[in-house]
């Protein structure tokens, strides 16, 4: 299979998975802390950018197919490397199928009909998932495509709000709030639980490793300034929404990017940023199915997935993987659309950025354990490689523990669920 995604292809698969739903969802969660939630961001922007730079590290170092998943495998065997990736490749599938959701709402604002009944609102989400498979099925150069263009024209209306709340908001105003009365650092794990979806998806970028032109240089620079483009947009888009709607109305909103430019453009503005933000998703789902075939191929290649996840269709696609993972999506989202939009939302980003806090972990601890081989061998390793490491291992731990103890205990069962997955991936490849 030939080569066909580049630095700026790279950057946008890293870009447009992580600004997808997460930034035009989250201003009004984070509405109770008021400024304290610009804190949030810049913590989660920072520990991000330790991850990515420790991620770029490990593909430099050793640019596999599968990202994380292919790391840990290196440095700790089999099964750690299994459990890794059966946890990463679920974090994908819930989390295409809470983008769906958030495409949905969106579509709501032009199609009312579609919020008020749950069967529509489920049909839409599920044939957007596939339409998306359909894509990728279509051959990776035409996802690295949609990719870099849904990447560009989400940024627009992003752009608008930042600038607007600059020159017509008022930030000063808004006061710094702890709604629950935590301590400070457990207010800080907590809003960092809840940023830190916006932020995942920064390996995607590593994981279709095997088709990056010059990988061992492309990788590593596409990671770190994707996750500064996507750092220094959350912030400044973060506060020209505080600045222009009140926290009151904006803890409410279902829409706050859609309220914030209603001061800014007027009721087109609304119309403008609903539009930007179902080409966000949609950007975001793309690159988030693609990474999520990759890695099962990567899996399977290795003898860890069930053998037919490793094979490519005509066009050098992995397309029985992507149908799987498009079908057990739609299957979360016929099972639980019911409860509602919001509520199934909050538990697939919960759960989704719980089993990607783990292989980011996990990558750090193998970076770690990479780097005392390559001590033994003589290779030098200088100092501050070292610490960014296990700074990178720190902050995901932290972000674990804002999850809850509800949310870890789900996280903990959906991985074990990978067990029966484990020995029929051996029978698969008759392996005794």
């Amino acid at each position: 299979m030939s080569r066909s995604i580049g630095f700026w292809r790279c950057w946008a698969l890293v870009v447009g998975s992580m600004i997808g739903s997460g930034v035009f969802m989250l201003p009004a969660v984070l509405a109770p802390y008021g400024k304290y939630s610009v804190l949030g961001w810049l913590i989660s922007g920072a520990g991000t950018i330790l991850i990515a730079l420790t991620l770029g590290r490990l593909a430099s170092r050793s640019p596999h197919l599968g990202g994380p998943y292919a790391y840990v495998r290196e440095a700790f065997g089999e099964i750690p490397g299994f459990y890794v990736g059966w946890g990463h490749w679920i974090s994908y599938v819930l989390a295409t199928a809470s983008i769906a959701v958030a495409f949905v709402g969106y579509l709501a604002f032009f199609l009312p009909q579609i919020g008020s009944e749950p069967a529509l609102a489920g049909t839409a989400a599920i044939a957007l998932i596939w339409i998306t498979t359909g894509v990728n099925i279509s051959g990776v150069g035409s996802v690295g495509v949609l990719q870099l263009v849904t990447t560009l024209l989400k940024l627009l209306p992003l752009f608008i709000v930042a600038v607007g709340g600059l020159y017509l908001g008022d930030f000063q105003s808004v006061p710094l709030k702890n709604p629950d009365e935590q301590s400070f650092i457990f207010l800080v794990a907590s809003m960092v639980m809840i940023t830190m979806w916006a932020y995942t998806g920064i390996e995607n970028g590593s994981v279709p490793a095997d088709d990056v032109i010059d990988p061992e240089r492309t990788i590593p620079k596409a990671l770190l300034f994707g996750t500064l483009t996507g750092t220094a947009i959350y912030v400044a888009a973060g506060i020209g929404v505080m600045a222009l709607v009140p926290l009151d109305a904006l803890g409410k909103s279902t829409a706050p990017f859609a309220d914030a430019a209603v001061y800014i453009l007027g009721s087109a503005g609304a119309a403008l940023v609903a539009i930007g933000a179902m080409i966000s998703t949609l950007g975001a789902m793309n690159g988030n199915t693609l990474a999520a075939g990759m890695l099962s191929r990567a899996i399977a290649l290795d003898r860890l997935f069930p053998s037919r996840m490793g094979q490519l269709n005509n066009r050098g696609v992995p397309q029985f993987s992507l149908v799987l993972a498009g079908l057990v999506a739609s299957v979360l989202i016929a099972m639980n659309f019911s409860r509602g939009l919001v509520a199934v939302f909050e538990l697939l980003i919960l759960l989704s950025t719980l089993a990607t806090l783990l292989p980011y972990a996990a990558s750090a601890v193998a970076e770690l354990l990479l780097q005392q081989r390559d001590n033994s061998e003589g290779k030098s390793v200088h100092i501050m490689v070292r610490l960014i490491a296990i700074a990178a291992f720190s902050f995901s731990l932290f972000a674990i523990v804002g999850s809850g103890l509800e949310i870890a205990l789900q996280g903990l069962i959906l991985l074990l669920l990978g067990t029966p997955v484990w020995y029929f991936s051996r029978r698969s490849h008759k392996i005794s």
